[in-house]
C-alpha cells in the first residue's frame, strides 16, 4: 500500500467511499477487528436474520463516521460476510480511516 493509496479496503468512487468489509455476526460486541485479507473485518452483535446484522453495520458505520444513516448503504453483499458499503459523504480518505482505524487497538493500518 502507498501512502497515496491508502487502505485496500476503502475505495474511492467519485465524491464517495466504497468500504471493502468482511462482518462476522453474532459476536458479543459491534466492532472493527482489523483487516481480513483486503477487507476490513467487522464483528456484529446481530444475529443473520431478518436483515438485523445489516442493520446493525449500517448503524455502526453511520454512527463511526459520524453521519445519518442515510448516507451509508449496502450495495453488494445483503446476504453475503462480503459486502461493500458505499459512503456517500464529503469525507476525506483521512476522515474515514481515523473513524475506523484505532491505531492503538489495532496496530498500524499499513
Amino acid at each position: 500500500m502507498s501512502a497515496d493509496a491508502g487502505p485496500s479496503w476503502l475505495v474511492p468512487a467519485g465524491a464517495d467511499w466504497i468500504l471493502m468489509l468482511h462482518v462476522q455476526p453474532g459476536a458479543k460486541t459491534t466492532a472493527v477487528q482489523g483487516r481480513h485479507g483486503d477487507a476490513l473485518k467487522i464483528r456484529l452483535a446481530a444475529p443473520p436474520v431478518d436483515g438485523k446484522a445489516n442493520a446493525e453495520l449500517l448503524r455502526f458505520l453511520a454512527d463511526a463516521l459520524q453521519l445519518p444513516r442515510s448516507l451509508v448503504e449496502i450495495v453488494a453483499g445483503q446476504a453475503s460476510r462480503q459486502k461493500r458499503v458505499r459512503v456517500a459523504s464529503g469525507l476525506s480518505r483521512n476522515a474515514v480511516i481515523s473513524a475506523l482505524w484505532d491505531d492503538q487497538r489495532l496496530g498500524p493500518l499499513g
